[in-house]
């Protein structure tokens, strides 16, 4: 089948892998002049391995655990399961190693080439399927007037600093948290907040601890399931807001999708089907666990465990 797939970041990219793998002709719309996601920690749960083996090569640290500082008390999170370990990459490269394994099956590849709306009309004639992986920003999404996620903004930046750590850090914020990130080479500090003033709040964090960073990015980052009732168009990855309601990770959550995606195309009726009966326990479920862990973080640090063990990508 012909195959619009707009958004090579790095769901689009692995879906343009699998499909033309699979036979299809599939065609990659990206906007940017050059491929690979900068604005990322870049901070992945093992199974990463699982959907791209290359990236192996690309591992930078591995992460044993996590701290979380409430004002009153800290926390340890423990990683459980068979994906014990969370690794550091550079997103940036990942993305390309996907480009790579795309355009060897087949796909096509074209950057700077921005989908307009007016253009989408077009592109179902011209394609039998259009799969949006547009981002969080998702002009598809827009274009098939369904419900908008919810977004929060975050920022990142970096000290030249070495640090190989098995741990990260955390500190709660009201409705999200600033995190360190030991990356071998370097260390990243971030914010991740729904407020208007993540930028404030994280400059007052910086300059209490005298830290100097360089590099500043930022990047929305949605959250709340969109899956269109569609037979010709699908949404994927961050363009679906499939993001970890507490952490705000996306890219194993829009590779587990793309899977889904995979095995049940060409029809996307079915898929969405799926996608939601996988997806939407989940997100419920972490929502009111996340909450229910700030309410007593902030007010009754007392009444949680000084431990706790959680499932990288799920919690559960």
């Amino acid at each position: 089948m012909k195959v619009a797939i707009i958004g090579a970041g790095i769901t689009g990219l692995y879906l343009g892998w699998k499909l033309s793998k699979k036979g299809h002709n599939v065609t990659v719309f990206e906007r940017k002049s050059k491929i690979g996601k900068v604005a990322c920690s870049g901070l992945f749960s093992e199974r990463i391995l699982n959907f791209i083996p290359e990236s192996r090569k690309l591992i930078k640290n591995q992460i044993e655990h996590c701290l979380i500082h409430f004002p009153k008390k800290t926390f340890k999170i423990r990683f459980s399961g068979k994906v014990g370990k969370f690794l550091v990459m550079s997103h940036f490269e990942l993305d390309n190693i996907a480009a790579n394994l795309a355009e060897k099956s087949g796909a096509k590849i074209i950057l700077k080439r921005e989908i307009k709306k007016e253009e989408i009309s077009a592109l179902k004639e011209k394609f039998e399927r259009l799969i949006g992986c547009d981002g969080p920003d998702s002009l598809l999404r827009k274009s098939l007037n369904i419900k908008e996620p919810n977004f929060r903004l975050a920022i990142q930046g970096f000290i030249p600093k070495e640090d190989f750590s098995k741990y990260v850090e955390t500190w709660a914020t009201k409705s999200g948290f600033i995190w360190k990130v030991p990356r071998g080479r370097e260390v990243e500090y971030g914010i991740i907040e729904t407020s208007k003033m993540p930028k404030i709040l994280f400059e007052a964090f910086l300059k209490k601890r005298n830290i100097k960073i360089e590099n500043l990015n930022s990047a929305l980052v949605p959250q709340g399931l969109a899956a269109p009732k569609d037979k010709k168009i699908a949404l994927c990855g961050d363009a679906a807001g499939l993001t970890k309601p507490w952490s705000g990770g996306g890219v194993i959550w829009g590779l587990l999708a793309a899977e889904i995606l995979i095995k049940n195309f060409p029809d996307f009726l079915k898929y969405q089907k799926e996608l939601k009966r996988f997806f939407l326990p989940k997100i419920i479920f972490s929502k009111i666990a996340t909450k229910a862990a700030y309410f007593l973080g902030f007010n009754f640090p007392w009444l949680l465990p000084n431990n706790f063990k959680i499932e990288s990508d799920f919690l559960r």
